[in-house]
């Protein structure tokens, strides 16, 4: 799809200079230094030759075709060069040259222009303000980083180009290696999304990492995502996901949600493992680009000190994997291989003076257990420890087994020859069990998301035409906000029961529709402009008789009028009054990358206080309302404790499932709880009591 990118057989350099000080000159250097073996053509109108190589005064006056130009010139050029390109044909351009975007609008509308020169051209962009793209693959290195990274097989791209030089930087030192490694810079055009879709089918590149600061289509990003996960991982870091920036919401939904529950529920649903730091990137993304995958989560440990191997257990239990029960035929096999003073169970303990044959026997006897799905090699230096030699016994037996082997090897200097080693054999080392262990539950998760079948989105029938009345009702009064009494018909034309409710304008009307509907009843202010009713004490509970009913009346209305003096005041809701074991919020918050982002947890007034809740990006399967349920730390409660009878969960998520098509059919929603939804016992269903929704 981008072979202009990845496999051009010509480049053209725009600003290459004779001046090694200037990052013209670094392009062109390292174009010529790392051994691509395509055409390449210096572009300077003041230069006959540079670098040994022909110059031309424009990319128009080059004989031959060219694929791919890289733009290194004053801001205020670029845009006629790009337009010389255009002209040429070149199908691909890399634009090194900064401020555009990034410096305010006078630089976005020169990116804009830009984009239309490219759009008009058919060409490709990355750039502007990036450092360049290297490709192993070609042994093209248009950029000016400080290096060429060693071949391999993982495929990186970073929003930030001070980050890709730290990263070359670190993989140098650690001998990892990329097939491809593009700096996205202001994505005026290629973006993550493009590169993601394309590495799909890379045969160079086993495994995605990326480093992002900003998403350009949530939706699209999305549905990307979950189709190439299917193939290969993908390990993203995610920056810029704290709440400081959170605009002003009025919804319990909108107060809980913001830009890192956003992220955190688009990444679960779409498989991308997601990284928390740069040294977490690496790890992970060396696991599976070394390493077979990972079958199941049972794990054995093989170590030479127990100290360690505890750690790692403990590790293991904290991060979802399990210590794999070991067959009977392999503690035979290890009790007859190792002394008496070792332990056979997992962890397997080969004792600090263990040789390298006897580490060998250990681990292979591990590896041939069907019970063991990958392997954790833990050595400690200690006086009769060969790590050179421990290393090649685990390196040999990695290329034999189709496991996941991880090295743990811990030191520096006494175990820096050991862990050459296990480069050399692909074999990841990490100098610290709890490492080894994170890349190993990383394996886990993705091999569990490969298990995870299509998305399957359920359709309801829902009354359309009442809820585009309610809503252009509620424009024409030249509203935003739909409280209670207008939400429960927008809740019930979903499907999602309410109770009985009737708005009452005077005390007498209120005793009336009390009385015909039943005592006991719950009495709320009735009012469009005030949502959170019980802040101001507007709502009251278990109303027994007519009096009762008529002071409330007179005090609710007080009490709105005395805290929101101008607020719209309809009078009092009488609403049937419901009772149930559980009180749980349904809300929706539209996040400005991924759109609805729907909230499920526990409800009444603890909602903000215990936050306890979890998040999905609209539209969501059945299986991921499920797991909604199931996330939160109180779910115990749902499925009954000390003899209780389990809620209703069944009826919780077909609110989730008709909340998520409510949001995804009606884009104008913004905002929306249902805080509280009553659940029964199971079979008994649920009840929405208190809803509100806000328009765009």
């Amino acid at each position: 799809m981008l072979e202009m990118l990845s496999d051009p057989q010509s480049v053209a350099v725009i600003g290459a200079s004779r001046d090694e000080r200037k990052l013209g000159y670094g392009v062109l250097s390292n174009i010529i230094r790392y051994g691509y073996q395509g055409r390449v053509y210096p572009i300077n109108p003041k230069a006959d030759e540079i670098l040994g190589l022909r110059c031309y005064p424009s990319i128009l006056d080059v004989p031959d075709p060219v694929d791919l130009a890289v733009i290194v010139i004053p801001r205020k050029y670029v845009a006629a060069s790009l337009e010389e390109c255009g002209q040429k044909g070149v199908k691909g351009v890399i634009i090194i040259t900064a401020g555009f975007r990034e410096v305010g609008s006078e630089g976005m509308k020169m990116e804009r222009k830009l984009i239309a020169i490219a759009q008009r051209y058919g060409m490709r962009l990355v750039g502007p303000n990036c450092l360049g793209i290297i490709d192993t693959v070609a042994k093209l290195n248009a950029s000016f980083a400080a290096g060429m990274p060693y071949p391999g097989s993982i495929a990186f791209m970073s929003q930030s180009g001070a980050l890709c030089t730290a990263v070359l930087d670190m993989s140098i030192g650690e001998g990892v290696g990329f097939s491809r490694f593009i700096s996205l810079g202001n994505k005026a055009d290629l973006n993550e999304i493009d590169f993601i879709e394309t590495w799909r089918d890379d045969p160079h590149s086993r495994v995605i990492m990326a480093y992002l600061e900003g998403i350009a289509d949530g939706t699209r990003f999305m549905r990307v995502g979950r189709e190439v996960t299917k193939h290969k991982p993908i390990i993203a870091i995610k920056s810029g996901t704290t709440s400081a920036g959170s605009r002003a919401v009025s919804s319990h939904t909108g107060t809980l949600a913001g830009s890192e529950r956003a992220y955190e529920a688009a990444f679960n649903q779409t498989g991308i493992i997601r990284a928390n730091s740069i040294q977490d990137l690496f790890d992970y993304s060396i696991a599976f680009a070394r390493q077979p995958p990972l079958s199941s989560n049972r794990i054995a440990i093989v170590t030479n000190a127990g100290g360690p191997g505890i750690m790692a257990t403990d590790a293991c239990e904290r991060a979802g994997l399990q210590l794999a029960s070991l067959e009977r035929e392999t503690l035979d096999a290890l009790k007859e291989a190792l002394p008496p003073e070792a332990s056979i169970l997992n962890p397997v303990d080969v004792l600090g003076d263990a040789l390298p044959n006897r580490y060998g026997l250990a681990l292979e006897s591990v590896l041939k257990d069907a019970n063991v799905g990958g392997v954790i090699a833990i050595t400690a230096p200690q006086v009769m420890t060969n790590a050179v030699e421990i290393a090649r016994v685990i390196g040999e037996l990695s290329t034999k087994y189709d496991k996941p082997i991880l090295g743990c090897f811990m030191g520096e200097p006494t175990v820096a020859a050991g862990v050459k080693v296990l480069n050399e054999y692909r074999v990841p080392n990490y100098p610290v069990p709890e490492r080894a262990v994170a890349a190993m539950a990383a394996m886990m998760r993705y091999s569990q998301w490969l298990e995870v079948p299509p998305l399957e989105i359920e359709e309801f029938d829902f009354d359309v035409e009442t809820i585009r009345r309610v809503f252009d009702q509620v424009r024409a009064d030249g509203r935003l906000t739909i409280g209670d009494a207008e939400a429960r018909e927008v809740m019930r034309a979903c499907g999602i029961p309410v109770p009985a409710s009737v708005v009452a304008s005077s005390p007498d009307e209120a005793v009336a529709h009390a009385e015909k509907m039943g005592y006991p009843v719950v009495m709320k202010v009735a009012s469009p402009d005030i949502l959170h009713k019980s802040d101001i004490g507007g709502v009251k509970l278990n109303i027994g008789d007519a009096t009762a009913v008529r002071d409330t009346f007179d005090l609710l209305v007080y009490r709105a009028t005395r805290h929101m003096p101008d607020a719209q005041i309809w009078g009092c809701q009488i609403q049937q009054m419901v009772k149930g074991r559980h009180e749980v919020i349904i809300g929706m918050n539209c996040d400005p990358q991924f759109g609805p982002l729907v909230m499920f947890g526990l409800g009444g007034i603890y909602v903000e206080a215990l936050r306890d809740v979890t998040f999905r990006v609209a539209p969501f399967s059945r299986r991921e309302a499920e797991e909604m349920i199931t996330e939160i730390r109180a779910y115990s409660l749902l499925r009954g404790v000390r003899g209780e009878p389990p809620a209703d969960t069944a009826a919780i998520v077909d609110a989730l499932l008709r909340v998520s098509q409510l949001v995804i059919e009606f884009p104008e929603i913004v905002e929306m709880d249902i805080n509280p939804l009553i659940v029964h016992e199971a079979g008994q269903g649920s009840v929405g009591v208190d809803m509100r929704l806000v328009l765009s």
